[in-house]
């Protein structure tokens, strides 16, 4: 038997019914499961430590930072290390993001208006989606084909549809880990009415990149993030493109959003680079062992990758059977499957240590 509910308890209710938004109340805050004790591969994060005396000579930089003031609200110094450190061609300009979360924000904040939609691929990073919504613009996803390649019909027939205002394409795309043909992003800049977005997160174990193109067309964006490279904790994300988009973006942006720890860190991990290269190398090498471990497990069917993680379909109907089996074992990594459609059975697995694979791999096949 249910207590009734006090006057209190009801005005509440009745608050909440009117002033937040119906979208909002009908969804869930994205979750980030606990992660305590386990070996996490779930969240496509570089597993690697910095080396100890890199971390000495970063915590001498940090004393010597004034918590108690702003930090520089434009970013200034490391505006000019990311430019050199992502090669942004000469004349394009940047804007740095709390992770590229807050960046999808910003250019979906500016370019709300009534009848106006986002369009990308599905699957893809869910937060294109997510925010869409909270800005109040449509959004069209447009189902891949089987084999996780653009259906370029489909594709083409919603941007002659929608007219959207910005379409967004991951670049290796997340969660399924290659990168489109070439020869249809060429395309779909080509027809696009709107901007489009190349999300390059895992641009450090890609072998492609729309970096250099950018000043042959003026609506394309190229988004990064520092996050799987090493330095997921610092969030930042940078968004890279001609001056007069940048400057229209940059009046959404809040002051000081890049805190002075961060554009001091990121500063000084850049100036190793070398080091976060040799990492993503060290991960590429390992992604491909995974990948001939996982295709030699019976009933395991594993996705070409050219990011730090591998999608993979289990036998029908055990993919989240396999995922709590794999988290009794202190096993942390993606179930895929409740997202249905082309994600059904699917697992995914971030690349971690040769000793966090190898726990994985062991793990998965006992759970065969």
């Amino acid at each position: 038997m249910t207590t009734p509910k006090t006057a209190l308890e009801n005005a509440l209710e009745n608050a909440l019914t009117r002033w937040i938004k119906p979208l909002v109340r009908t969804i869930s805050a994205y979750p980030v499961p606990d992660s305590t004790g386990m070996i996490k591969l779930d969240a496509m994060e570089n597993p690697y430590h910095w080396p100890e005396p890199l971390t000495e000579q970063w915590l001498a930089r940090l004393r010597e930072v004034s918590v108690n003031r702003y930090p520089d609200p434009r970013a200034s110094a490391l505006l000019e290390r990311v430019r050199r450190h992502a090669q942004v061609p000469q004349g394009q300009s940047i804007m740095l993001g709390n992770g590229s979360d807050e960046l999808i924000q910003i250019l979906l904040l500016a370019l709300a208006q009534p009848g106006q939609c986002v369009l990308a691929p599905e699957p893809g990073f869910v937060m294109y989606r997510m925010i869409a919504g909270f800005t109040g613009l449509e959004y069209v996803g447009v189902p891949l084909r089987e084999d996780f390649s653009l259906d370029m019909p489909a594709m083409l027939a919603a941007i002659e549809h929608h007219q959207p205002a910005v379409m967004f394409i991951a670049y290796p795309n997340n969660p399924t880990g290659n990168c489109f043909a070439r020869a249809d992003i060429e395309r779909l800049l080509e027809v696009a009415p709107g901007l489009v977005v190349l999300d390059e997160a895992y641009a450090p174990f890609a072998r492609d990149s729309f970096m250099a193109d950018l000043p042959a067309h003026p609506q394309l964006l190229v988004m990064r993030t520092v996050s799987k490279q090493g330095l997921a904790g610092l969030r930042l994300g940078y968004l890279c493109g001609d001056p007069a988009w940048i400057s229209e973006f940059d009046k959404v942006r809040l002051p000081y959003n890049i805190n002075v720890l961060t554009q001091i860190s990121v500063s000084f991990a850049l100036e190793h680079e070398d080091v976060f290269a040799a990492q993503a190398q060290a991960i590429c090498r390992d992604r491909e062992q995974v990948f001939a471990a996982l295709s030699a497990m019976p009933g395991i069917t594993p996705f070409p990758s050219e990011a730090n993680f591998i999608l993979l379909r289990t036998p029908s109907g055990q993919a989240t059977s396999i995922f709590n089996a794999l988290r009794e074992r202190r096993i942390l990594i993606k179930n895929l499957a409740p997202a249905g459609g082309l994600l059904h059975d699917c697992l995914r697995v971030t690349i971690g240590t040769p000793d966090e694979n190898r726990a994985f791999l062991a793990a998965l096949a006992d759970c065969l």
